[in-house]
């Protein structure tokens, strides 16, 4: 099930982003301390931020946001663009949830934003996280080194794509 985040959620936010195994491809995950510190009381209070939810408990976020204009993988010059992302925890791996969740996040970001394309980047050697986007029906755009490793970046939908 998809929902907005709310204050019980902050727990499994921390658990979240302190997973070694969550951040593995992502820059490495942040210090629970720190995270306890930092995170609001109702994390992830955005229009287009999920929480994927199995059974009552939170196993993840998936996001439509827009993507930095600085950063390197644009569709347009200013960039901007409408990005999927998306998180799990690893006791959630390997049961088809990252699949539907962000299928269905998919889904609601083209009646928000009709007709506009979304992005989604990973690192090349995430090969689980290539293929699911794949899945989704990405297709590369294009390759390039951030965060000190090569980048996978994939578009899908807008003009002349899927």
């Amino acid at each position: 099930m998809l929902r907005p985040s709310r204050a019980g959620d902050r727990a499994a936010y921390v658990d979240l982003f302190s997973f070694p195994e969550v951040f593995a491809h992502l820059g490495g995950a942040r210090p629970r301390a720190e995270l306890e510190q930092a995170m609001p009381e109702v994390p992830g209070q955005r229009t287009g931020q999920f929480v994927v939810e199995l059974n009552g408990a939170m196993i993840g976020t998936v996001t439509v946001d827009r993507r930095e204009a600085g950063r390197p993988g644009r569709l347009r010059p200013e960039g901007g663009e409408a990005e999927l992302s998306y998180l799990l925890l690893p006791r959630a791996w390997g049961h088809c949830y990252a699949t539907e969740a962000c299928a269905a996040v998919l889904d609601w970001s083209a009646g928000a934003l009709p007709g506009e394309p979304v992005v989604l980047c990973t690192q090349s050697t995430n090969l689980r996280s290539v293929r699911l986007a794949q899945k989704l029906g990405f297709t590369e755009a294009e390759r390039f080194e951030e965060f000190g490793a090569e980048q996978w970046f994939g578009v899908r939908g807008g003009p002349g794509t899927a």
